[in-house]
């Protein structure tokens, strides 16, 4: 979830051993300059994302047209989604290298809130591409199925099914592990704190139902509006709405393909680590920024400016707000 292992005795010190990784590597140390630089640029990094999501929550907040569509709450609910996401692995980072170890019932929240929004993100993806397969498939229905209303219960049963499977977790802590545990400080990672064979498999079980759903929405999605657009042809009315629908599902599933880097880390990683060995730390670094943080700058902001309704508003908000801050002479 985060760059670091728990195998690690100190945050800034690597020692591996070839039963890990299958490779000898000496102990790393980073120097107390590089340490401050990465925790700066990542700060810097997440705080720039986190405030280009502000803006875009604004501009949904400010606009009836956006708040009052379905099409649009989904999107600022996967925004709102990633920032939460990303601060709480950001948190987890920085935590790793300012205490190294941290009380393990705050550990325990911040891990299982990034495990609810990273699950989130796959579901709210298929959302959105049933609801772009309605307006261009069932175009009379979609008012009537694509309610605000129902929209908003979506996101609740959204949450509601990744909390439980959260809390899940923790309910096999309490039953496994002594009290102690959560009086304890432990180096924050999901694997200290939820490794029971339990845990672990219930985890790889749901990424892979939750990624074979949400791939076969969006397929299933694209083709029935690709037929659209092919039906289409000869109508010039209904032929462009077709062909932008098909693109946007395409998009959502390149979001989809960013999202599964978070499943598919511990392969990058150490397919990495075999090609650069004695980078350990460097590594899980990028990797990390690779993984975590640029996906939750580069779906939201690709989606959000490609939409034109959204992207006109976006631009008038910008342009307001810096005639705001030009004081006349």
């Amino acid at each position: 979830m985060f760059p670091c292992n728990r195998e690690l005795q100190d945050p800034h010190i690597v020692t591996m051993n070839s039963s890990s990784y299958n490779f000898n590597v000496t102990s790393y140390r980073d120097s107390q300059g590089t340490v401050v630089a990465k925790n700066v640029f990542l700060l810097a990094l997440g705080l720039t994302i986190n405030y280009i999501n502000c803006t875009l929550i604004h501009t949904f907040r400010k606009h009836q047209i956006l708040y009052l569509n379905p099409r649009y709450i989904l999107f600022i609910h996967l925004v709102l989604n990633d920032m939460i996401q990303l601060t709480a692995t950001i948190s987890l980072f920085f935590f790793s290298y300012v205490f190294y170890e941290i009380q393990a019932t705050l550990c325990c929240l911040i891990v299982s809130l990034a495990i609810c929004t990273t699950l989130n993100t796959p579901l709210n993806l298929a959302a959105m591409a049933v609801e772009c397969y309605i307006a261009v498939c069932l175009p009379l229905r979609h008012a009537e199925l694509c309610t605000i209303r129902r929209t908003y219960i979506l996101i609740g049963w959204i949450w509601a099914m990744n909390i439980v499977s959260a809390l899940s977790d923790v309910f096999i802590v309490l039953a496994t592990q002594p009290l102690q545990l959560f009086h304890s400080t432990i180096f924050c990672e999901w694997n200290n704190l939820f490794r029971h064979p339990v845990s672990v498999k219930k985890r790889e079980v749901s990424y892979i139902i939750y990624l074979i759903g949400v791939w076969f929405t969006l397929l299933y999605a694209y083709f029935k509006i690709f037929l659209a657009a092919e039906a289409a042809k000869g109508s010039k009315s209904g032929d462009g709405d077709a062909k932008k629908a098909s693109k946007t599902i395409l998009l959502h599933g390149f979001q989809l393909l960013l999202c599964m880097l978070t499943y598919l880390a511990h392969v990058i990683r150490n397919a990495l680590l075999n090609l650069f060995p004695k980078h350990f730390v460097h590594v899980f670094f990028v990797s990390y920024i690779i993984i975590q943080v640029l996906p939750r700058f580069i779906s939201p902001m690709v989606y959000g400016l490609r939409d034109k309704t959204f992207r006109q508003h976006l631009k008038k908000h910008l342009i307001c707000k810096l005639r705001s801050t030009i004081t006349p002479w």
